[in-house]
C-alpha cells in the first residue's frame, strides 16, 4: 500500500479500524492512547450483551443470518430451497418473513447507495459535445461484486418480488420502472407516505441489521455500518414500544462507537446521552451494567473532544454504579480504577490517580493470584505516577517488582519496556551508569524482538541521547538523536503518527538544550502536521504550539512567537485547562511576547490572569508566581501605574530577600528596580522591623507544589 509523505517523512497508511491497543509505556502521553482502548471495549460489551426477548429454542441471530444467506445462494443457482433451521424440510415462517422482510431492506440500502455513487459520477462526467452527459459504464469488477455472494451480503444481488435473484446487472435492475426496486425507490423518495419505517415492528431485523452492521465494521466499512445501526435503532425502539430496552441502549452504544470511529464525536455525544436515559438500574445487573458502559464511553468521547473535566466526571459516575452493582472488591472494580487513574495522569491530577492506582492494587493484590498481570500492570502505573511526583524510590520499587512478575510471566517484551522506565528513575537519581545498563539492555531486547528500525527502538535511542545530554557526552548524544530521527523518517509499517509526532518532539527538547533552535523549531512543526489538529488531541498540539512560542522567542520572531502562544491558549481554554499550571505558564510567556510587540495593555491583561492561575496551582511564593508578579510591575510601570508597580515589586523582593537572601544576584536586580522607581515616584522603600534572631532564621516555610508532565 503506498505510504503518505509528510515532510519528507515516508508513512505507512494504516487502517483506522475501531479496535487500537494501548501501550502503558507511555501513560503521560495524550488522552487517545487511554481514551481508545475503552471505547473499543464498550463497542464489545455492548454487542455481546443479552438480546431481549431470545428463547432457548428460537433461532440464533448467527444462523437467521446464515439461513438468509444460503437461500439467496441457492436460489441464485436455480436449485431447490436449502432446509433451513428447524423447518423439518420445509421454510419455518420466522425464516419465510425474514428472508423477504431483510430482502427488502437490502433493497431500499443498495437503492440508496447506488442513488449516492450515481449522483456522484454523474457529477463528475464530462457532458458530450452535444452537451448530453455521457452515461457511465459499470466496470467489470463492479459486476461482479453484484453477484450474490454467502460472506457478503452488502453486495448482493437485487431481489426480486418472488424472493429469486435476478441473473440481470444491478444497473438494469435498478432502472426498471417497473421493478420491485423501482417502485421502493419511488415510495421511499416520499416520506410522508409511511412506507419508509414499514416493517421495522418485527422483533427478528433489528438484531439482523445490527449483526450485519457489526460485520461491515469489522470489514473497515463504517460508513455502511453506520446505516444498518440507525436502521436497527429504528426498529429497536420501534419495537420496544416506550419500555426500557437494552436492545436499545446496546444499538445506540454502535451507533455513537460508529460515529467516534468517523471522527464525529460531536453526534456521538447526544447519542451516548440518550443511552443513559433508557436503563432502570432497578431492573437488575443488566440494566445498571448498561449504564455503566454508556458513561465510560461518554467519557471517552469527552476525552476525545478535549473536555477532560466533563470527560473525568462520567467515568466517575460510571464507577460508582459499578461499585454499587459489582460490589467495591469486584476485580472488575479494580480494571475500572486503573483505567481512571491512567485518566487522571493524563489529565496531570496526580494525588487522584495515585488514590484510584492503589484501590486498584489493593483489590488485585487481595482477589488475584500472586504476581498476577492485573497487580504488575497497577505496579507500572503505580511507579509512573510515583515518578512523576519526585518519589523516584517508591516508583523504583514498584517498578522492580513489575519486572520481577513479568519475568516469572514469560513477558519479556515487556520487561525491556519496564527496563526503559527503571532506566528512567535511574536517570533521575543521577545513577547514571546504570540507567545506561537499563537501557542497553531494553535496547537489545527491542532490536531482537521488534527489529532494528521499530519505533520502539528509536524511543530507546532518545533516552540515551537525553542522558548523554545531560552528562555533558554532546557527541554520543547528537548521534543517538541522529540515529533515531533515521527511523522515524523511514518508519516501518504499522507504525502510528501519533508515536512519531512524540518521538520527533522529544528529539527537538534535546536540540533546544544543545542550543539548536533552529532544528528544534523544524522538528516540532512536522510533529505539528502529523497530529492534523485532529480532535482528540488538542491539549498535546497546544504543547507543541506553546514549546514553538518558546523557541520563535528565543529566535527573536516576537510575531510569529505571538501567533503560536494565540492559538496554543484558544485550544487550551477549549480543552477546559483553564485552571492549570502549564496555562498560567503559556499566559505569561504570549505576555512577554506582547511586550516585545509593544502591546502594553494587552500584556498587563495576559500577566494579570496569569497571576490569578498560578496564585491558585503553585500559591504566591512559588519563584514562577514571582516571575509573574515582576513582570506584571514592570508592564504596570510602562503603563503610568507606578504605585501599583511599586506595590507589588516591594512584595517581590521582600519574598526574594527571605527565600534566596539580600546578597543573591536576582535580588540585587529587583532592588535596583524597586530603586529606580521609588526615585521616580520619590517615595522610599517601606521595611518591616525585624529583630537579629528572625533575620538569620531559616524561613520554616514549605511549599507544595505539582509538577507538571511534559506532553
Amino acid at each position: 500500500m503506498p505510504g503518505i509523505t509528510v515532510d519528507g517523512l515516508a508513512i505507512e497508511e494504516v487502517p483506522n479500524g475501531m479496535d487500537s491497543s494501548q501501550n502503558n509505556e507511555h501513560l503521560s502521553a495524550p488522552k487517545s492512547t487511554a481514551a481508545s482502548t475503552m471505547a473499543a471495549s464498550m463497542q464489545s460489551e455492548a454487542l455481546e450483551m443479552h438480546v431481549e426477548g431470545s428463547g432457548a429454542g428460537e433461532p440464533s441471530i448467527e444462523q437467521l443470518y446464515n439461513n438468509v444467506c444460503e437461500m439467496e445462494s441457492s436460489s441464485e443457482g436455480g436449485s431447490p430451497s436449502r432446509e433451513s433451521f428447524g423447518s423439518d424440510g420445509e421454510e419455518s415462517r420466522i425464516d419465510s418473513e425474514l428472508r423477504h422482510l431483510v430482502a427488502g431492506e437490502m433493497e431500499a440500502m443498495k437503492v440508496i447507495e447506488e442513488e449516492e455513487e450515481n449522483g456522484s459520477a454523474a457529477n463528475a462526467l464530462p457532458p458530450a459535445e452535444n452537451g448530453t452527459p455521457v452515461k457511465a459504464q459499470s466496470s467489470t469488477s463492479s459486476k461482479k461484486s453484484k453477484k450474490a455472494s454467502k460472506s457478503q451480503l452488502e453486495s448482493d444481488a437485487s431481489v426480486g418480488p418472488n424472493g429469486k435473484v435476478s441473473t440481470e446487472e444491478g444497473e438494469s435492475e435498478v432502472s426498471k420502472p417497473a421493478s420491485r426496486v423501482g417502485r421502493r425507490r419511488k415510495s421511499n423518495a416520499n416520506p410522508q407516505n409511511g412506507t419508509e419505517d414499514a416493517g421495522l415492528d418485527n422483533p427478528d431485523l433489528g438484531p439482523f441489521l445490527l449483526k450485519h452492521a457489526r460485520d461491515l465494521i469489522a470489514s473497515e466499512n463504517p460508513r455502511r455500518a453506520l446505516k444498518y445501526a440507525l436502521r436497527a435503532t429504528k426498529s429497536f425502539e420501534k419495537c420496544a414500544g416506550g419500555k426500557p430496552s437494552l436492545n436499545l441502549v446496546m444499538s445506540l452504544h454502535v451507533v455513537a462507537a460508529i460515529y467516534c470511529n468517523l471522527g464525529r464525536y460531536e453526534e456521538a455525544v447526544p447519542v451516548l446521552q440518550r443511552s443513559l436515559e433508557i436503563p432502570v438500574i432497578e431492573e437488575g445487573q443488566e440494566h445498571a451494567l448498561a449504564k455503566f458502559s454508556g458513561c465510560m464511553q461518554l467519557g471517552d468521547t469527552y476525552g476525545m473532544l478535549g473536555q477532560t473535566a466533563l470527560s473525568l466526571q462520567w467515568y466517575a459516575s460510571g464507577l460508582e454504579i459499578q461499585k454499587q452493582t459489582l460490589g467495591e472488591q469486584d476485580p472488575r472494580v479494580g480494571e475500572t480504577c486503573r483505567y481512571l487513574a491512567e485518566a487522571h495522569v493524563q489529565a496531570l491530577q496526580l494525588d487522584e490517580a495515585q488514590r484510584l492506582c492503589q484501590m486498584a492494587l489493593d483489590i488485585h493484590r487481595e482477589h488475584g493470584e500472586p504476581a498476577s498481570l492485573e497487580e504488575t500492570a497497577d505496579r507500572r502505573l503505580m511507579g509512573l505516577i510515583c515518578d512523576t511526583k519526585g518519589d523516584h524510590e517508591a516508583a523504583l520499587e514498584h517498578l522492580v517488582m513489575a519486572s520481577m512478575s513479568m519475568v516469572a510471566n514469560g513477558q519479556e517484551t515487556e520487561v525491556a519496556s519496564v527496563d526503559c522506565s527503571i532506566g528512567d528513575i535511574y536517570l533521575s537519581l543521577g545513577r547514571y551508569d546504570e540507567a545506561v545498563f537499563a537501557y542497553q539492555k531494553a535496547l537489545t531486547v527491542f532490536k531482537t524482538s521488534k527489529g532494528e528500525n521499530h519505533a520502539t527502538v528509536a524511543s530507546v535511542f532518545v533516552r540515551l541521547a537525553d542522558l548523554y545530554n545531560k552528562t555533558g557526552k554532546l557527541r554520543e548524544s547528537k548521534s543517538y538523536c541522529e540515529n533515531a530521527l533515521k527511523i522515524y523518517q523511514k518508519p516501518i509499517p504499522g507504525t502510528s503518527l501519533e508515536e512519531i509526532a512524540t518521538g520527533l518532539t522529544d528529539v527537538s527538547a534535546i536540540y533546544e538544550t544543545m542550543n539548536e533552535h533552529e532544528q528544534a523549531l523544524k522538528l516540532l512543526q512536522k510533529a505539528l502536521k502529523m497530529y492534523n489538529n485532529s480532535a482528540g488531541q488538542q491539549s498535546t498540539i497546544a504543547g507543541i504550539e506553546a514549546q514553538m512560542g518558546v523557541l520563535h522567542y528565543i529566535l527573536g520572531k516576537y510575531g510569529e512567537s505571538y501567533d503560536s502562544f494565540k492559538s496554543a491558549i484558544a485550544k487550551l481554554r477549549t480543552c477546559g485547562e483553564k485552571k492549570s499550571a502549564f496555562f498560567g505558564i503559556a499566559l505569561n510567556q504570549m505576555g512577554l511576547a506582547c511586550v516585545q510587540r509593544y502591546s502594553i495593555n494587552e500584556a498587563a491583561e495576559l500577566f494579570e490572569e496569569a497571576r490569578t492561575v498560578l496564585e491558585q496551582e503553585y500559591g504566591p511564593y512559588h519563584p514562577d508566581t514571582l516571575g509573574v508578579y515582576s513582570n506584571l510591575a514592570g508592564t504596570y510601570d510602562a503603563m503610568g501605574r507606578l504605585d501599583e508597580a511599586i506595590e507589588i515589586l516591594e512584595y517581590v523582593v521582600g519574598m526574594r530577600e527571605e527565600k534566596l537572601g539580600t546578597a543573591n544576584p536576582d535580588v540585587d536586580d529587583e532592588k535596583r528596580r524597586l530603586g529606580e522607581l521609588l526615585k521616580e515616584a520619590g517615595r522610599v522603600r517601606s521595611r518591616k522591623a525585624k529583630s537579629l534572631e528572625n533575620l538569620l532564621e531559616t524561613n520554616p516555610y514549605t511549599i507544595t507544589k505539582r509538577k507538571t508532565v511534559a506532553a
